[in-house]
């Protein structure tokens, strides 16, 4: 769309900023601490706007206007359940991982989880290979969403589209690391807010105001200004509504690219506000996101916007409002760099994840103890580029709907890793063995549940809940029945790992 030369040289100059970040970072890398974990040293803000920008994904700025436009009013629920999600996360699983990581050095949640439930091998290994998994399939979402963005401004074809936004985000995380993906977020996520605040307004008043897009909303189909339905064909039900809620508060929170952050903060103390902050804040631009969605019934109708013939052509709704309602080209310029704000600031953490994943837990802790900082750090580099390749060739063929798949990634987290986390953290009888079942019951259940969904087998589908609440429950039986039937863990471990019903570590008088 942008064969502006003045287009072409504002996105460049963005890709040049975020890689003379990670070139300005790397002078701070010098073991694998400071890679993975940033030296534990992140400040308020830094780590506040992290948290932030690794939610707030490419699902943000194009996956929830797009489900909003393709269902209405009843998906208006994510808006509460993914700001909760940072609350979630840092409230019930990062107080007490922070403070034992101050006394245990941990990197990541695979070494909480191999130090509570014992096990070096199965537990860390299984843990591993499921992170590396549903990041990948997460991470698949966010390279759709960076090539949605490019072929909107430049009309090139998917597989550049992908390519580019590939070595961009690989170049800045293998430089800097965790350092220069929180310095990055700051430049992302102050310009997202910004734009998000400023041209979602002006998309809804090109529309004719929230009045006029109800009204086409309840002319299209009545059951679209509705909270919930009874027909999952056209929004969500109540059923559904619910386990959507246990889906994005729980699973979000304890995605290994979001739960890890909590190690790298500073101070403890910042755990009491940040989930006020981010939740004003994400809310706020959940909300507007979500109206723009609305906002197409009335652009699409009135003929103001046409979609592209693709696969995933709702999810450019917002784009296309934007483009309508203001046709200036350094303006959508600008807007196509704050939409690339939102979609690396979560790709680049998930890249570095499946890179930590690969050389600290696997590598390091599994095959190669001896293994110097320097080796780690070259396998971390290598991991980086190998799962961003990786992803593109997967995802050559985009999804139809971005939510779908980016809530499949989520899904599978919360399947795998909630229950193992929640009960390692509070529940004092939980072993190794009904951590092992409880994981392998969630990932086996996630893709059975899974399958039936998305390909309705008769006669379970159509599922009234998400795939992943189904898995869930398999994932609490198997941990329950299988922890009361196996020997529990030495109460000197449960102590060293604060395990038990507080969040704050207890005094001993």
């Amino acid at each position: 769309m942008l064969s502006d030369a003045s287009g072409v040289a504002i996105v460049a100059i963005y890709c040049i900023l975020m890689i003379a970040v990670g070139v300005w970072c790397s002078r701070k890398v010098k073991t694998a601490s400071d890679f993975i974990v940033a030296g534990k040293s992140l400040g308020f803000w830094v780590f506040t706007l992290l948290m932030f920008g690794v939610v707030c994904s490419g699902m943000s700025l194009l996956g929830v206007p797009g489900l909003g436009f393709r269902l209405g009013w009843s998906t208006m629920w994510e808006q509460l359940f993914v700001p909760l999600s940072i609350s979630f996360c840092i409230i019930f699983y990062g107080v007490k991982l922070f403070q034992v990581s101050r006394k245990t050095g941990y990197m990541t949640v695979q070494d909480y989880l191999a130090h509570r439930y014992q096990s070096e091998k199965a537990v860390r290994g299984l843990s591993s290979i499921a992170g590396i998994v549903v990041s990948v399939i997460y991470l698949a979402g966010q390279y759709t969403a960076i090539s949605i963005v490019l072929i909107w401004l430049f009309d090139v074809p998917h597989w550049l589209a992908l390519l580019v936004g590939a070595t961009v985000v690989i170049i800045y995380t293998v430089i800097g690391g965790l350092y220069a993906i929180s310095i990055t977020n700051i430049v992302q996520a102050a310009m997202l807010v910004v734009g998000v605040v400023i041209m979602a307004p002006i998309v809804l008043s090109y529309a004719g105001g929230i009045e006029t897009i109800n009204l086409a909303m309840a002319a299209a189909d009545a059951s679209f200004v509705l909270p919930w339905t009874t027909d999952a064909a056209h929004g969500f039900s109540f059923e559904y509504v619910v386990s959507l809620g246990i889906l994005l508060m729980v699973g979000l929170a304890c995605a290994p690219h979001v739960i890890n952050n909590v190690i790298a903060a500073k101070d403890v103390r910042y755990f009491k506000w940040v989930p006020f902050v981010t939740f004003a804040i994400y809310a706020v631009i959940m909300v507007l996101l979500k109206f723009t969605g609305f906002a197409g019934f009335t652009l699409v109708g009135d003929g103001l916007v046409t979609l592209p013939d693709v696969a995933n052509a709702k999810d450019y709704i917002f784009m296309l409002g934007v483009q309508a309602a203001v046709p200036n080209v350094l303006v959508l310029s600008l807007f196509g760099v704050i939409v690339l704000c939102a979609v690396m600031s979560t790709t680049d953490r998930l890249m570095l994840t499946i890179a930590t994943t690969c050389s600290w837990d696997i590598y390091k802790n599994m095959l190669r103890p001896e293994a110097s900082d320097r080796d780690v750090l070259l396998v971390s580099r290598i991991a980086v580029f190998a799962s961003g390749i990786l992803t593109v060739l997967l995802v050559l063929n985009p999804p139809s709907i971005l939510a779908f798949l980016i809530w499949m990634g989520i899904g599978t987290m919360l399947a795998v890793f909630a229950v193992p986390l929640l009960a390692g953290l509070y529940w004092r009888r939980a072993t190794k063995e009904g951590a092992i079942a409880s994981m392998v019951a969630g990932l086996v259940a996630a893709f059975v549940f899974g399958v039936i969904s998305q390909y309705s087998i008769a006669p379970l589908a159509p599922l009234p809940m998400h795939f992943s609440f189904y898995a869930l429950v398999c994932s609490i039986a198997a941990m329950v029945i299988v922890s009361l039937l196996t020997k529990p863990v030495s109460n000197d471990v449960l102590d060293m790992t604060n395990t038990g019903f507080y969040i704050f570590e207890r005094k001993i008088l």
